[in-house]
């Protein structure tokens, strides 16, 4: 019997229409899918979690800290601490924290800024201008006595601004409506801070120059001595630059808002020139220019002034009226 029929292949058992024996893997035959070329075998016991295909060959990896512990990265803002630092070995930058307006969302006006630095820089060409013309200056000593002269001056208007800034701060307050009266309060601590800054520099000062107290500084010694001498040197310049920076943004009054420096500003100019006429300043002056001279910086700052809260009306949408809720 051939071994393709009767039991064969192709018998009745198993020909035509048969069935292959089992685990035949013949032409026709389905065929097991096949896994990756390198792929251990199911039930691998060690078989390892394919990557993700967006990473191939190499997992991500994770952002390293910044190499250097003592310095913040590139453009991060200097902690408190580091900013504490820095003012107590630069006067210069204490005086830019503590009397120049930092309030959060409070508008800046580049042009304001810059008449604002063009008026004290003319007022100070006109006065320095009016001394030369009328031979303020014969002597060494006479350059002396009028530098003495103007920071005199500078003085005093920061002290005629100290006794202006409770009652305008308190009429705005006052005039204020709802609950806009406790947030220009919080406010205006930060100004109080600024005055209070600037007449205890001037009071170190008194401490290391003064006649008076000299009996103290004998009491606490050489190492004393160099403690005060130190202190003081730091608070010349922090009151300098401050008294400066006082009079340009009128003692960081736009912390409590943007239309106060313009209108206490203005209040002080006049007071200032009152000061002037009472007082008799530039007696070498002829009447007619020293009246020019005093009446100029009075009738220039209050059109700056003018000019400033029109800009915020304008441009920013802040007015007097809306600043005091009504």
């Amino acid at each position: 019997m051939s071994g393709y029929g009767g039991g064969g292949y192709g018998g009745p058992v198993g020909g035509a229409g048969g069935q292959p024996p089992p685990g035949w893997a013949g032409q026709g035959s389905p065929v097991p899918p096949q896994g990756p070329p390198y792929a251990p075998p199911p039930g691998y016991p060690y078989a390892q979690p394919v990557p993700p295909p967006g990473y191939p060959y190499a997992q991500p990896v994770p952002p390293q800290p910044y190499p250097y512990a003592w310095a913040p990265p590139p453009g991060a803002e200097p902690s408190r601490g580091r900013k504490i630092l820095r003012g107590l070995y630069n006067p210069f930058y204490a005086a830019q924290r503590a009397f120049r307006p930092s309030r959060p969302g409070i508008v800046h006006d580049p042009e304001v800024r810059k008449l604002q630095l063009w008026r004290t820089a003319l007022g100070l060409v006109a006065w320095v201008g009016l001394m030369v013309a009328y031979k303020a200056f014969v002597s060494a000593d006479d350059v002396k006595a009028v530098a003495d002269d103007r920071l005199d001056q500078s003085w005093s208007s920061v002290l005629v601004l100290v006794c202006t800034f409770p009652v305008v701060v308190g009429a705005f307050v006052a005039a204020a409506r709802g609950g806009l009266r406790r947030v220009y309060l919080r406010r205006a601590l930060r100004s109080l801070g600024a005055v209070v800054a600037i007449m205890a520099s001037m009071g170190t000062s008194a401490l290391a120059m003064a006649p008076e107290l000299a009996g103290l500084r004998d009491a606490v010694g050489l190492p004393g001595k160099i403690v005060i001498g130190v202190t003081c040197l730091w608070s010349i310049g922090f009151a300098l630059y401050g008294i400066g920076l006082s009079l340009v943004h009128v003692f960081r009054t736009a912390d409590i808002h943007e239309v106060v420096p313009p209108v206490l500003a203005g209040v002080l100019v006049w007071e200032m020139a009152l000061l002037d006429v009472v007082t008799g300043a530039y007696p070498q002056v002829p009447a007619g220019a020293r009246a020019v001279f005093i009446l100029g910086a009075p009738i220039t700052v209050t059109a700056l002034s003018w000019w400033e809260i029109h800009r915020l009306r304008h441009h920013h949408g802040l007015t007097v009226r809306n600043a005091l809720g009504r």
